[in-house]
């Protein structure tokens, strides 16, 4: 059995990652985004907006966004980072991972010398992103590495912006993230600070199990009825079957010459 196969999505180049028990998943190379996450049931558990541009002209609106080095506006880059819209590169695939048995997964690579000059320029530091996406059954785990490959420190911050698909917004209740529970009436963009690492995402689809470490704080966002309207990448009522609950490293995090860091993100 091929466990990564060479796909498409719109006109991106993509990675399938198949386990032998039916669990999958596919990543494009622009961002190695994860565009969708699909357990051994068959079920599609990642939103993607149906708007969302996918020939990479801008980042994709949907699936798992990787964010570095930094989130946001907070910092003098680009708006999330450069992760996210640059192309990587497939490394590895196998079956086994060594934090889960049975699972097929792949891994990605992002260096400076993969980068456009105006992005290298900008962020000159000698790094090495890695990700890992590996599933069984009906869970996922991502693992985002990044190594100083240079002389000197660099600090970062570093984010994987999930889109959570589920049934109906309204009707969804995340526990574990703080101390009360989290309904969403209304747009909500909330940063938590040192979360527990270990959190639950209810809805009528069931519940999914969410474990972050390394990975210190938690965003959850979903933009309501009123910014959905002004995103020209997403239908005026698409905000009604996601929310992003996101693994993230806010406060920058200086890496020393020779160090690595990493963060792991598992759904279940």
């Amino acid at each position: 059995m091929t466990l990564a196969t060479h796909a498409t999505v719109g006109q991106l180049p993509a990675i399938r990652i198949s386990a032998p028990d039916g669990a999958e998943a596919t990543v494009t190379l622009y961002g190695a985004h994860l565009v969708s996450w699909k357990g051994a049931d068959g079920q599609e558990r990642m939103f993607c907006s149906a708007r969302s541009a996918l020939d990479g002209s801008k980042a994709i609106r949907g699936g798992v966004p990787v964010i570095f080095p930094q989130f946001a506006e907070q910092g003098s880059g680009m708006r999330h980072g450069f992760a996210r819209v640059v192309t990587w590169r497939l490394e590895d695939s196998g079956l086994d991972d060594s934090d889960m048995p049975g699972a097929a997964w792949a891994s990605f690579s992002l260096a400076l010398g993969d980068l456009p000059p105006t992005v290298a320029d900008a962020w000159p530091h000698q790094f090495m992103l890695g990700l890992r996406v590996a599933v069984r059954a009906n869970e996922l785990s991502m693992v985002l590495t990044v190594r100083n490959l240079g002389a000197a420190p660099f600090p970062f911050a570093a984010a994987l912006h999930t889109y959570h698909l589920v049934p109906d917004i309204c009707e969804v209740r995340i526990e574990g993230v703080s101390a009360d529970q989290i309904s969403i009436l209304d747009a909500l963009d909330e940063i938590y600070r040192n979360v527990p690492g270990q959190a639950t995402l209810t809805s009528s689809a069931g519940t999914l199990t969410i474990e972050q470490t390394g990975f210190r704080d938690a965003v959850v966002w979903n933009p309501g009825p009123v910014d959905a309207a002004a995103l020209s990448d997403m239908d005026n009522d698409e905000y009604q079957r996601f929310v992003c609950i996101e693994p993230a490293l806010l406060d920058p995090f200086t890496l020393e010459p020779g160090q690595s860091w990493s963060g792991t993100y598992r759904l279940s």
